[in-house]
Parts: structure tokens; C-alpha cells; sequence
């Protein structure tokens, strides 16, 4: 537990710094009693069919860019057809007067489908058929690291039309690119800081703390925890942790990708619950590049980060203060992991 005087200091107007990306955010805990007369969103109907002839994700559909999906009964992934990289992209570079600069990127993009049925999401997916999909995910993450031109490999998915998914079926995005992206470059190069000045793991002893301390802390099997980070920016945005000090996805052992699949089912349905609606949210594993060079400071960990505020009808955007000056959040860290925890873990 955080002594008085850090109780007293949560309870009022309080900067707090993130280690991973060396930035700050502002929490501001007493604009959560403010009125809200702002945009409200109506609720989508959440009935869908198991099957829909017109999406261009269910099995045996015709897709947006014109191929065929075979039948498939699991899993799927195929080269998104209108993919935001390409791996034939010829090397090039602008630069001008000291002040711009530009290079050519290759890569790929590849779309994860998680299940044929199009009115399932993950929180509704048995853990067998979650296991598929981390197992996918690992593949992938090796199948295209282990590409000559790749650096690095960023598992994601959008949920939701709040975060901008074009298609309800469930489903996630890969993208390798030659470049490590500048999130993750930003905390490999705070990892490997922390490393070298301490000698440890900045994520095994941020865990540490979190599972001594609690109040950040929402669920936990063998293998992860799941918590809200101190930092956090996003109303319920929470990190999922490796406990073992893993580098990658295809690292995990098979107890570790159970473990995985059990962490990510039991959060996404308490997300589901918080509001009474399917949860949106934007997630990502932030792993290893793939560059073929040893990165003993990288630890294996998630970040979810959903747009709801204070209810189905209401999301965070950044504005104002937060895209001229730093981010804010009226939530504090400790108030939104209590919520998480008293959800359910049944639907």
C-alpha cells in the first residue's frame, strides 16, 4: 500500500512519471465529479450472426481486395490486401538542408483472424481456442523475424469501431518492419538504461513492486499479472506481464501460453463487464526485435488501452491540454484497478 502522504498526494493534482517511456502524465482526481454534457455515443446492436455472407473475413467469403478465404475452421492469417507496408519498397533516402529527412521502410502487414464464428470476440472464445491464437501469434512473430529485412514485429489488435477496426470479426494485425517503431524503441532504450545502471530488470522489479504494493494490481495467474500501470494514460488501460523475464512470444513455453491465453480472457471479459457492452480497446505486445542481436533487457508485457471514460456512452480523446502540453487522466491508477477487480470473470 502507498504510505499517507502518497494517499494524500493521489487524492489531489499529482504528475506522475513513466519509466518505460520517460514522459509524465497529469492526474487530475477530482474532475471525475465534473457534470458530462459533452458527445454522447449511441451503443451499436451487439446481436451478430455466427455467420455473415457479407463480411470479407468469415470462411468462404470473397474479401475487400477480391481473393476467396478458404474455409477455414480455426485460425487464419493471410496478407492484409491493402497492406500499410511493403516488402519490395526500394531503399531510398531525402534529406535536405540538415532539417528534413526521409528513408524507404519495407515490411509486411498480415491480419490475425482468430475465429471463423463472426459473432465471437475473445473474452467469449474457449481458452483452447485462445491458446490457438497466442500460438499464432508466436508463429508469425518467428515466421517474419525471421526475414532478412525485418527488425521488429508488432502483434496488435483494434477492438471495436471506437478504436477504428473496420470489421467486426474477431480479429488482429501483425506488422514487420525494418525499423524498430519509435513506442518500442522509446522503452528499449529505458530498459536497457535501467540495466545498465541497476543491474536489473526494470520490469521484473516494477512487478515486484505492484505485487507487494496491490492496489494496482487487477489479476494474476503462474505465469502473468495484469495491472494498472502507475503512469497509465487511458481510463482502464492496463499492462499484461510476462512473470518470467521472457523476451518474445515464441519464448513462451507451452504452460506460459496457456497462462497467457487464461490472463488475456479473464481481463477482456471484466472489460466487458465494467460497462455492460463489448469492451473496445487498442492492445499490443511489445517484445525482442528481431535483429538477430541479444536484448537481455527486453521483458515480454501488453498494454490495453481502452477509450471508455465513465461509461458505454462516454470516451476519452486527447485534446486540448494532452496534444499541446502532456497527457491527463481524471481516473487515478488506483480507482480504475479497483473497478477491474470487482467485475466478474463470467460474461
Amino acid at each position: 500500500m502507498a504510505d499517507q502522504a502518497g494517499m494524500l498526494l493521489f487524492s489531489r493534482p499529482h504528475r506522475r512519471y513513466n519509466p518505460l517511456s520517460d514522459s509524465w502524465v497529469l492526474v487530475s482526481p477530482q474532475r471525475t465529479q465534473r457534470p458530462w454534457l459533452g458527445q454522447v455515443e449511441k451503443r451499436p446492436p451487439e446481436a451478430r450472426p455466427a455467420y455473415d455472407p457479407g463480411c470479407y473475413l468469415c470462411p468462404g467469403n470473397e474479401r475487400a481486395g477480391g481473393q476467396r478465404n478458404p474455409a477455414y475452421t480455426g485460425t487464419y492469417v493471410f496478407t492484409n490486401d491493402f497492406p500499410a507496408l511493403l516488402p519490395d519498397t526500394p531503399p531510398g533516402e531525402y534529406r535536405r538542408d540538415g532539417l528534413l529527412y526521409a528513408a524507404g521502410e519495407r515490411g509486411t502487414s498480415r491480419v490475425i483472424i482468430f475465429s471463423p464464428r463472426h459473432d465471437l470476440t475473445l473474452p467469449q472464445m474457449a481458452l483452447p481456442d485462445i491458446r490457438r491464437v497466442v500460438d499464432l501469434w508466436a508463429a508469425q512473430t518467428a515466421e517474419l523475424g525471421g526475414l532478412d529485412y525485418v527488425g521488429y514485429v508488432q502483434v496488435f489488435e483494434n477492438k471495436g469501431a471506437a478504436m477504428g477496426a473496420s470489421n467486426p470479426h474477431p480479429h488482429g494485425q501483425i506488422w514487420a518492419t525494418e525499423h524498430v517503431p519509435a513506442e518500442p524503441a522509446r522503452e528499449l532504450h529505458a530498459l536497457a538504461a535501467y540495466r545498465e545502471q541497476r543491474g536489473s530488470c526494470l520490469l521484473c522489479d516494477y512487478l515486484a513492486l505492484e505485487q507487494a504494493e496491490g492496489t494496482r494490481l487487477v489479476l494474476q495467474n503462474e505465469h502473468f499479472a495484469v495491472l494498472v500501470p502507475f503512469w497509465a494514460v487511458w481510463p482502464f488501460e492496463v499492462m499484461l506481464v510476462a512473470k518470467r523475464h521472457v523476451g518474445s512470444l515464441p519464448e513462451l513455453s507451452d504452460a506460459e501460453r496457456d497462462g497467457l491465453g487464461d490472463a488475456i480472457r479473464r481481463l477482456t471479459t471484466r472489460y466487458d463487464n465494467l460497462f455492460a457492452v463489448s469492451f473496445p480497446y487498442s492492445m499490443g505486445f511489445h517484445q525482442a526485435p528481431s535483429d538477430g542481436a541479444p536484448h537481455p533487457e527486453v521483458h515480454l508485457h501488453a498494454h490495453y488501452y481502452p477509450p471508455l471514460l465513465r461509461s458505454a456512452t462516454v470516451r476519452k480523446f486527447m485534446v486540448g491540454y494532452e496534444m499541446l502540453a502532456e497527457p491527463q487522466r481524471d481516473l487515478t491508477a488506483e480507482s480504475a484497478a479497483e473497478r477491474l477487480r470487482e467485475m466478474p470473470e463470467t460474461l
